[in-house]
C-alpha cells in the first residue's frame, strides 16, 4: 500500500506552452546620443537589452574587469576569513587600497577594496589567494564568464590592467552585471558610497570612498564600477532602480561617462513598463484523495518589468499535482507557473492550497486507493 502511495504521488501533469531558445536579439529602441563609443542598457532582472550602440564589439573594459573578480570573490570566499598579503600579492601598478606585505586583511576588505577604491592590489591578492597565481585565477574568470554567456570575453588580469587578449563587448558586461547583482554581498559593497575598513599589519581602520559618482548624484543609483586606462578610455557600469524598475547601463570608452550614464538610465525608465503577468487559472485542476473535503487553489500572479511589447511574447509553463493526499495544509505548495520570453526565464510563481484539507478515517483509505488507481490508469 505503501509504494502504491509513492506511485500515485509522483504522477505530475505539465501543461506548458512552447519554450523558445534564448538568442540575443537586435535592440527594439534606438539608443540616445551618447559619447559612448560602446554602450548598452538592459533591465536589471532579465537582462533584456533596450537599446545598444557597437554592444557585440570586442574592445577592452579596464577596471570593469573587477566586477567579475569580485563576484567570484563573493561566491568562493567566506567574507570574514583573515589573510596575510605575499610580496607577489600586493606588487602591481596602478590604483591600490593600500595593501603592504604582510598586511593582515579579510576577504571582505578586499572585495570593498576593489570595487570601492578600485585596488588593483586587491584583485592581485584576491586572484592569489584563490587560485595560487593570476594565470590560474583567469581560468576561473573565463570559465565564470562562459556559464554566464559571455561569449565575447576574455580575462587575462583580474584587475583589467591591459593586455591584447583580455577584451569583452558592452553586451557580455551587461550579462555580468546583471548576473552579479543578484549576489547580495556583491550588491551591498557596490552600493556603498563609503566603508570603514580595518587591515594592515597590525590592522588599523581607515576609510575607502567609492569612485562610482553615480551613488551620489543620480537618484535611484545602487552601483556597479567604474574603470579606466589610457587604452580602455573611461569605462562604467551602473545600475539604478526606481519604482520597482531596474536598469543596468555598460559604457566602453565614454569620454562623458557620468552624463551618459545619466541620460541611458532615464531612458531605461522611460521605456519601461511593470504589469501583472497573465494567467488562466481554470487550467489549476487536481484531484484530492483520502479525504471528503473540496480544495481552494490559491495563486497571485507575479508582476514583470518590460518594453511593452514584450508581453504579448510570454509563454508559460504550469506544473501541477494531478493527485494530492489529505492532509493538507493551508499555504501548502502544490505546483508553480514559470514565465518565458524567447525560452528565457523571467518569472515564477507557486500554486498553494487556500484552505486546509483533513483527511478521512483511516478506514475509508483502501477504497480510496483502489478508486484513483482505476482512475488514473483506467483499470475496470
Amino acid at each position: 500500500m505503501k509504494l502504491i502511495r509513492i506511485i500515485i504521488f509522483t504522477i505530475t501533469v505539465l501543461i506548458a506552452c512552447p519554450v523558445l531558445t534564448y538568442a540575443d536579439q537586435t535592440a527594439p529602441r534606438n539608443m540616445p546620443d551618447v559619447s559612448a563609443k560602446y554602450a548598452v542598457l538592459v533591465e536589471k532582472n532579465t537582462g533584456q537589452i533596450i537599446c545598444e550602440k557597437n554592444g557585440y564589439a570586442k574592445t577592452s573594459m579596464a577596471s570593469t574587469t573587477k566586477i567579475m573578480t569580485a563576484l567570484i570573490l563573493c561566491e568562493t570566499c567566506d567574507l570574514d576569513e583573515e589573510i596575510v598579503t605575499t610580496k607577489e600579492m600586493v606588487t602591481v601598478e596602478g590604483s591600490s587600497m593600500g595593501l603592504l606585505e604582510g598586511d593582515r586583511v579579510h576577504y571582505r576588505d578586499l572585495l570593498y577594496g576593489m570595487l570601492l577604491a578600485s585596488g588593483n592590489d586587491a584583485a592581485n591578492t584576491t586572484a592569489i589567494s584563490i587560485a595560487g597565481s593570476i594565470e590560474e585565477f583567469a581560468k576561473l574568470m573565463n570559465k565564470k564568464a562562459a556559464e554566464i554567456g559571455m561569449t565575447s570575453t576574455n580575462f587575462v588580469t583580474p584587475s583589467g590592467l591591459d593586455d591584447e587578449n583580455h577584451y569583452t563587448t558592452a553586451a557580455d558586461m551587461a550579462k555580468l552585471g546583471v548576473y552579479a547583482m543578484k549576489n547580495k554581498d556583491f550588491a551591498t559593497a557596490c552600493a556603498s558610497k563609503t566603508a570603514t575598513l580595518e587591515y594592515g599589519n597590525p590592522p588599523y581602520r581607515r576609510t575607502l570612498s567609492n569612485h562610482n559618482k553615480l551613488l551620489r548624484y543620480y537618484d535611484g543609483a545602487i552601483g556597479i564600477k567604474t574603470g579606466f586606462t589610457k587604452k580602455s578610455g573611461r569605462c562604467l557600469v551602473s545600475c539604478a532602480e526606481k519604482n520597482g524598475m531596474g536598469v543596468i547601463a555598460v559604457t566602453l570608452n565614454a569620454p562623458s561617462d557620468w552624463s551618459d550614464h545619466a541620460t541611458l538610465l532615464d531612458y531605461g525608465f522611460s521605456q519601461l513598463e511593470t504589469h501583472e503577468l497573465y494567467t488562466p487559472t481554470d487550467i489549476f485542476k487536481t484531484s484530492v484523495a483520502n479525504t471528503n473535503e473540496d480544495l481552494t487553489v490559491g495563486f497571485t500572479p507575479p508582476t514583470a518589468t518590460l518594453l511593452p511589447e514584450q508581453f504579448d511574447k510570454i509563454t508559460f509553463k504550469t506544473e501541477m499535482e494531478r493527485l494530492l493526499f489529505a492532509p493538507i495544509k493551508k499555504g501548502e505548495k502544490i505546483g508553480s507557473v514559470t514565465y518565458y520570453i524567447d525560452g528565457k526565464q523571467i518569472a515564477k510563481a507557486y500554486i498553494t492550497a487556500a484552505n486546509e484539507v483533513k483527511a478521512s478515517p483511516a478506514k475509508k483509505i483502501k477504497k480510496d486507493y483502489i478508486y484513483w488507481l482505476r482512475a488514473l490508469f483506467g483499470a475496470k
